[in-house]
């Protein structure tokens, strides 16, 4: 089969690799239909997640048609459509039975770290009953992609670790997918204002039209000052980071208001600077996380019945042979005007 291989920083190659085969009763084996490219796989080819190593196929995303289960497989059987959650989860360890499936023991966030990804004709899922969703007949696939990763990132590491409230006042930084997908889900708690802070024109004009109330391009530096003018020079309630740099850790350390929740989504490749001698007496609260996945199913439900839209995020198609090319939009997003872009295996 061919397939996208990581080589090293800055270098990828769409090459032939086996075709997986089934190593535990637990696996099953999906002929990708569609996939995409995220954000954290440009920070793998950036060199900013070590443990992926020369010989990777990269992708964690997509959805797909069964081509062969394991004998321990009840859930599907071959020909089934089905949604790839970027997560693997055993469902049996102590991590799992919390619903931390992003720190199961024998899973977690390893499809296109620690073993093959999804940007492949091909790929092998480990414990798929639990790491995989059934599609109904008639669902618009495309739609259902999104519901692989971002979505369920921007809502439980952004809206949900945020603990958005209805009327608060959120910012969120970094009009990206991950960013536009966090937006859309705050939805759900009726926040009074939503601040969105980017420095691409294109993209805060797509926020605009999924529901931000304010506008900010950050580009000149001065964002900090515009968001206490439309605060009151309070701060806000929440403020979600959705890029995975410095500057923009700051620049929420620096609008969160007393009381206030610091979400980091951002995949963060290199350290920032903790702002502890104005953060200590302000009630502050900063949390991470890994996305967990455990909020699929109900997303599957708003994207099936219509509540979000977020196949209103894909602006490029692609054959899967084509995805040297996709890399090059999807990392000139601002120039070539890119959110999500989708990759067809035909």
């Amino acid at each position: 089969m061919k397939a996208l291989v990581y080589h090293a920083p800055g270098k990828k190659a769409w090459e032939e690799k086996p075709k997986p085969t089934i190593k535990k009763p637990t696996d099953a084996v999906v002929k990708i239909f569609k996939t995409t490219i995220c954000g954290t796989d440009l920070h793998i080819m950036k060199g900013d997640l070590p443990a992926v190593t020369d010989g990777r196929i990269i992708g964690h995303e997509g959805v797909g048609i069964i081509e062969e289960v394991g004998s321990a497989v009840s859930n599907f059987k071959k020909g089934d459509h089905v949604l790839i959650s970027c997560i693997t989860s055993c469902g049996k360890c102590e991590y799992c039975k919390r619903g931390m499936y992003s720190h199961c023991e024998d899973g977690g966030w390893i499809l296109g770290n620690l073993i093959d990804g999804t940007q492949a004709e091909y790929v092998l899922i480990p414990y798929a009953d639990n790491s995989l969703y059934p599609i109904p007949a008639g669902a618009d696939e495309e739609a259902l992609v999104m519901l692989s990763d971002i979505l369920p990132t921007g809502f439980e590491c952004g809206v949900l670790n945020g603990q958005v409230k209805p009327g608060d006042t959120i910012a969120i930084i970094g009009a990206g997918p991950v960013g536009l997908a966090a937006l859309l889900t705050s939805q759900f708690y009726t926040p009074a204002e939503i601040i969105m802070i980017d420095m691409d024109d294109n993209r805060l004009a797509v926020a605009k039209k999924f529901g931000a109330t304010h506008i900010v391009n950050s580009s000149e530096g001065k964002a900090v000052e515009k968001v206490m003018k439309l605060t009151n020079n309070k701060g806000v309630d929440v403020a979600i980071e959705a890029v995975g740099v410095e500057a923009t850790f700051e620049l929420c350390s620096e609008i969160v208001g007393a009381g206030g929740h610091i979400a980091n989504i951002g995949v963060h490749g290199k350290s920032v600077i903790l702002h502890m001698e104005t953060l200590w007496s302000k009630n502050i609260t900063i949390t991470t996380r890994l996305v967990d996945t455990v909020t699929t199913p109900m997303l599957f439900k708003t994207v099936q019945s219509k509540k979000i839209e977020p196949k209103n995020l894909i602006t490029h198609h692609f054959k899967l042979n084509q995805v040297a090319e996709a890399y090059e939009i999807f990392g000139n997003a601002a120039k070539e005007k890119a959110l999500k872009v989708i990759l067809t295996n035909e």
